[in-house]
């Protein structure tokens, strides 16, 4: 063991300066779900100078493989996504994103540019272990229908059959060089709420003349919180929150209708297929018993993320091996979506958390913000933390 994880660390050092490199690359150079045309091209090339072979899949998405020298049919994945985000970063930072409203406030250029390295460190060690590892670099995680979901549909998880795959991603509120993990349920399902209520608009002064959506509205935003306080089951952790509003009336002008769109998360399928029904239920009602209209689209995004608890147990260990088990820590349940969880639905799977942040240095801001950054130490942790678990997980 202090070999192997000595070996990796000697090279996750050497190729620190080329992952940082790459990381900014990728962050000057940002692509929106499903366009990562150029950064798909980047990837196939940086895995053409390594010598691993690839395909494409799911349009913008490349699938790398190596093979162990020593005999093992197991196999095991490594995830990446590589998609940006429509926001606009602050200005002045030498590797700002060159592309206008567009940046990578996620930290999947993280994550792509720690696979490449990781990808680098296990070609150089193949002939320390058998069985196949698959690198996933995937597209579009920001955007429904999620990548992840495209690519196992197209046979990402076949030919060969992982029996583990593992991901990562950045973690702002966690100090850089520590990692966090949490077995079982880990992050919510996540479903679009698209919603119409339908009145009778007219003047302010003479709202008996009218149906007035706004109010109605009102109603229904304040009735629906019961299925949060008063249907869920308070084992069950859930989420309904609505983040767009809009009546285009004015001070003196009741409009004819008020659209809205929302979120409604949860960690249990069962739980949400019945949410889904009685939150339609419920508006629908309710704007009937007061003389208007509602139609309401429940849009299926991605379902809760499970971490299977022998996988990560293990993963765990090996992550205290690497780093100390002062540097490991447990997470808690985490209300945000990530496609990986299509992945976690169809195999065993492991998502652990990345530390990025710095509050000496004032690396502290939230993923999906224009000031989102990382401490960059955390690509030689990153790109080290992996090579040993995938090895470790080979090894088996």
């Amino acid at each position: 063991m202090s070999d192997l994880k000595d070996t990796i660390k000697s090279l996750s050092r050497e190729l620190f300066a080329e992952t940082v490199a790459t990381r900014r690359h990728l962050h000057q150079n940002p692509e929106l779900s499903f366009k990562e045309f150029n950064t798909a091209a980047f990837v196939k090339a940086r895995l053409d100078e390594i010598g691993i072979p690839y395909q494409s899949m799911a349009n913008t998405g490349v699938v790398g493989i190596i093979s162990g020298e020593l005999p093992s049919d197991r196999v095991i994945a490594l995830r990446a996504d590589m998609d940006a985000l429509p926001i606009t970063e602050v200005e002045g930072r030498e590797y700002g994103s060159q592309q206008e409203g567009v940046m990578h406030a996620c930290g999947h250029d993280v994550h792509t540019s720690s696979l490449l390295g990781a990808a680098k460190i296990l070609y150089r060690l193949k002939s320390m272990f058998g069985g196949t590892i698959k690198f996933i670099f995937q597209p579009g995680e920001e955007r429904l229908p999620g990548g992840a979901s495209i690519m196992i549909k197209e046979g990402v998880l076949k030919n060969p059959e992982p029996q583990a795959i593992i991901g990562q991603h950045v973690m702002p509120f966690i100090e850089v060089g520590k990692v966090g993990f949490r077995a079982g349920k880990y992050m919510a399902s996540c479903d679009e709420l698209f919603m119409t209520v339908r009145g009778k608009g007219g003047h302010g002064a003479q709202p008996h003349q009218n149906i007035d959506p706004i109010a109605i509205t009102a109603q229904i935003i304040t009735a629906l919180q019961q299925v949060v306080s008063r249907s869920a089951d308070p084992r069950i952790p859930t989420v309904l929150s609505w983040g767009k509003i809009v009546g285009n009336g004015a001070t003196n002008v009741i409009p004819d209708e008020v659209y809205l769109e929302g979120t409604f998360r949860t960690f249990d399928e069962k739980w949400r297929a019945e949410a889904h029904e009685k939150i339609t239920k419920m508006a629908e009602g309710i704007a009937e018993s007061m003389d208007a209209s509602c139609s309401i689209e429940v849009r299926k995004g991605y379902p809760f993320l499970i971490n299977e608890p022998e996988l990560t147990a293990q993963s765990r260990a090996f992550a205290q091996e690497f780093l100390g088990n002062e540097n490991v820590i447990e997470l808690d349940l985490w209300p945000a979506a990530e496609d990986f969880a299509y992945y976690s639905q169809e195999t065993n799977a492991c998502f652990y958390r990345l530390g990025t942040g710095n509050v000496a240095k004032g690396i502290t801001s939230a993923v999906h913000t224009p000031t989102f950054d990382i401490d960059e130490a955390a690509l030689e942790t990153s790109i080290g933390l992996m090579s040993y678990i995938a090895i470790k997980q080979l090894q088996r």
